[in-house]
């Protein structure tokens, strides 16, 4: 009877033993999930505080650039530059510049490619050297 009892156990112990892996794998993936989660909402945060920093920078070039001339006319446009850049980096966030990217290179496959191809040459380059 001692020999049955321990058969059983031993059965019960491999049941077990299958069962923790599957739970243990459902457990890490549902981990990995909220731990991807987190990190996304946390890149939002960043590039929303990008956009508010660039925003404060466009300001504040605009309040020390001369009144008038050459370099009035330079500030004004990159002033107008870093204030739009960062408007969009806080309405649209991460998810609106690869919605961005995404429906341009729709649009306008060929030059794409082609700016793909560049990147891929120049990094080439710079791991040769």
């Amino acid at each position: 009877m001692q020999a049955t009892t321990s058969k059983r156990e031993g059965t019960t112990g491999a049941w077990e033993t299958q069962s923790r892996p599957e739970s243990m794998a459902s457990t890490v993936a549902e981990k990995a999930k909220e731990a991807a989660s987190f990190v996304g909402a946390k890149a939002e945060q960043a590039t929303a505080a990008v956009g508010a920093g660039m925003e404060n920078l466009g300001g504040a070039v605009r309040r020390h650039e001369p009144a008038q001339g050459m370099l009035h006319n330079a500030g004004e446009t990159i002033a107008e530059g870093l204030e739009s850049g960062g408007q969009y980096l806080e309405q649209e966030g991460l998810k609106g510049i690869g919605t961005d990217v995404t429906n341009f290179i729709r649009r306008n496959p060929i030059p794409a490619l082609l700016v793909g191809v560049g990147i891929g040459v120049l990094l080439a380059q710079l791991i040769r050297r």
